[in-house]
């Protein structure tokens, strides 16, 4: 069964909970190969986590280019039923107004969806970039263990 980046973080803290306790030490003895090979995994899985990453980047502007032509063809519309209603003054006039609400209503739209999607893409960023300074923490501390557990048998 694969595993994702987290779970295998959570297997790494799991192996290092229940490493083996040296005595009067406050330090526990871990399985080297194990700890090796997880990080190893967690190696090659963080280029796919990056990868998704870039992909949802890339949705990020997808979705604004999707607003912004839902936005053009909204103003495109008010601009032909404002063509089409010129043939009186009284319709020109509200014509012209409601063609501007339907702009400014158009543009807000755009706008929020934008914002959105930039949030969205922030919060998605900022949870891969969390994952990935954890991860590193972990393996650090890992590697202080396993060198300190090294240096103690010396």
């Amino acid at each position: 069964m694969e595993m994702d980046t987290l779970e295998l973080i959570t297997e790494l803290e799991d192996i290092i909970d229940k490493g083996v306790a040296v005595p009067f030490s406050g330090r526990c003895l871990l399985d080297k190969e194990e700890l090796l090979e997880i990080i190893q995994e967690i190696r090659l899985k963080l280029p796919t986590d990056l990868e998704q990453a870039k992909w949802i980047k890339a949705e990020r502007q997808n979705i604004i280019s999707d607003a912004r032509k839902e936005a053009e063809e909204i103003i495109k519309a008010a601009n032909d039923k404002l063509i089409a209603m010129v043939d009186e003054n009284e319709i020109t006039k509200k014509a012209t107004q409601a063609a501007s609400e339907i702009m400014d209503s158009a543009n807000a739209e755009a706008n929020a969806a934008k914002e959105s999607s930039y949030q969205y893409a922030d919060y998605l960023l900022e949870n891969v970039e969390n994952v990935v300074v954890k991860t590193i923490r972990d393996l650090e501390q890992c590697i202080t263990i396993v060198k300190d557990n090294r240096n103690h048998l010396r």
